[in-house]
């Protein structure tokens, strides 16, 4: 598929989700290569405008440069945003109690600590992203390893086995300590995300580094 055809299938991916206001987001495409800018009104419908052009057949890779803009009369002060943020997380009950740390400067919020599990990770992030004023999120939140790194292992590899959507035996998984690596190649973008998801759901994995190729 050309860059021109592959634009087309991408602002058109974008326009028909609803959930998404469109007509400030700028698309370019290079070698598969596709560039998000313009602006948006909120954090996760930046994160959300990104995970719909991951679906788009012949995506290889994403530039994010979506901006977050709030209109002036909506704008929130850092402590109201600090304080909601740990109100919020608090009442996630799979994150573990005092485990997590946060600072707010400018609407950006640094999440810090160290838990257990990847999930308990992704879950306080996940309950940060839609608070009002909130323009981006650094997840500096560390996963301490419990098991073994052939246990690890063998895990991704039985999850990946078990997804109807990849082929397992294209891809190689390299454990070292709580360290994931993947490679090898995939058919399309949202495959790679796939993967990637079932590394971070094994227990003990604090870092994945994805070297897969779409191909």
């Amino acid at each position: 598929m050309g860059d021109l055809s592959l634009r087309e299938n991408v602002l058109n991916e974008l326009e028909f989700e609803p959930s998404i206001n469109a007509a400030h987001i700028g698309v370019a495409v290079d070698n598969g290569v596709v560039t998000l800018s313009g602006h948006v009104g909120s954090y996760s419908e930046k994160l959300f405008g990104e995970r719909v052009v991951q679906r788009v057949k012949g995506v290889r890779a994403i530039a994010q440069e979506i901006d977050v803009r709030w209109p002036s009369d909506q704008k929130t002060n850092d402590d109201e945003i600090a304080q909601r943020a740990l109100k919020i997380i608090e009442w996630d009950t799979t994150v573990p109690d005092g485990k997590v740390q946060l600072k707010v400067q400018k609407g950006w919020v640094t999440l810090s600590g160290e838990v257990p599990w990847y999930f308990q990770r992704s879950a306080a992030e996940t309950a940060v992203r839609k608070l009002t004023g909130v323009v981006g999120i650094t997840n500096a939140i560390t996963v301490k390893p419990a098991v073994q790194a052939g246990d690890i292992k063998h895990r991704i590899e039985d999850a990946l086995k078990r997804s109807a959507e990849l082929e397992a035996n294209q891809i190689r998984v390299v454990v070292s300590g709580g360290r994931v690596t993947l490679e090898g190649k995939v058919k399309a973008w949202h495959e790679r995300v796939l993967a990637e998801r079932a590394a971070w759901a094994a227990p003990g994995v604090n870092m994945v580094e994805d070297h897969l190729a779409v191909a």
